[in-house]
């Protein structure tokens, strides 16, 4: 399941943007100051942040600044009642992906998620040692050696390398990648990371017993 982070300090408008991104199929976690929002954004994990200005502590042009200054390149999308022209430049110009001006149908909001989703993927290239990897195309390079994956082992690489050496657990594995109506066993999971390694080499995806897998190939 998509994670996407929202920060919103309108305790309403905070509620009723989470309830229906989560009724459309993704998991919202949501912080109503910026110096909770950026800490978790430090613990990495988001596909998406939903970023107000004017919240407590640290605002979220102030926020986004940051992000971008060490290189963090999560998409970000601005909804503000910040409705000048200069906002909106300033917004684009610390790095934002998109700016919504309040009020908007959340219908739009949900459109532009995932229209910034897709171009990102569809653009995105990861690199780690001599490997490159193409999310959309689910397809790894080394060299001029092409390896095609399958949907789910794509899908699994994806995840697992954009956690930054973290430990994942099959269940984390489950709820990110699978449907939420669908229950792999973890010898199916067990077997994808197989495939993995085959290509990438053993060490590229460590098995930390009894806790899961973490990707150190960074």
């Amino acid at each position: 399941m998509t994670q996407l982070l929202l920060l919103e300090d309108d305790p309403i408008l905070h509620e009723i943007i989470a309830e229906y991104l989560e009724e459309h199929g993704y998991a919202v976690e949501g912080f109503f100051d910026g110096e909770q929002a950026l800490e978790a954004v430090m613990r990495g994990g988001y596909a998406m942040l939903i970023l107000d200005v004017r919240v407590p502590e640290l605002d979220g042009f102030e926020m986004l600044e940051y992000l971008r200054d060490i290189q963090n390149t999560t998409p970000a999308i601005f909804i503000t009642s910040l409705s000048g022209i200069k906002d909106l430049q300033k917004g684009f110009r610390l790095g934002a992906n998109d700016y919504l001006k309040k009020p908007f149908e959340l219908d739009e909001l949900r459109i532009r998620i995932e229209h910034q989703l897709a171009a990102v993927q569809h653009k995105e290239e990861l690199r780690f040692g001599d490997f490159v990897f193409y999310p959309q195309r689910q397809c790894l390079y080394n060299g001029e050696a092409k390896f095609p994956l399958r949907h789910k082992e794509a899908r699994i690489l994806y995840y697992l390398a954009r956690q930054e050496g973290r430990v994942i657990s099959f269940e984390e594995l489950i709820e990110n990648i699978w449907d939420a109506e669908q229950t792999p066993a973890y010898a199916t999971i067990r077997t994808y990371i197989k495939n993995l390694r085959k290509i990438m080499g053993n060490d590229a995806i460590e098995n930390i017993k009894g806790s899961g897998y973490r990707f150190d190939l960074i």
